[in-house]
């Protein structure tokens, strides 16, 4: 879980906010609600790295599934462990 403090922490306890953006991203509240995010360039940069990469593979999982819906209209699919199979190995005999 990302550290919480208070906006007040920021001048009380400035060492101990920014060891722990040193880590991780620090949630700084203000009058007990949300109100900024405090952070260190390289957890910053991690940040971004994450999201960047959960954004791709979002995008191939909605790929991925607009292919399997446009497959099952054009009843390009097989039914079962046997046709599976079957399918397997006829494709592996193409390649020979």
């Amino acid at each position: 879980m990302q550290p919480i403090y208070p906006i007040s922490a920021l001048q009380k306890k400035q060492a101990e906010v920014k060891r722990a953006a040193q880590n991780d991203v620090v949630r700084i509240t203000e009058n007990g609600a949300g109100a900024y995010v405090f952070c260190s360039e390289e957890v910053f940069e991690n940040e971004i790295r994450k999201a960047v990469s959960q954004a791709v593979f979002e995008a191939r999982v909605v790929d991925v599934i607009e292919r399997g819906r446009a497959d099952i209209a054009a009843g390009r699919y097989v039914a079962g462990s046997d046709e599976a199979w079957a399918e397997i190995e006829r494709r592996a005999a193409q390649h020979d």
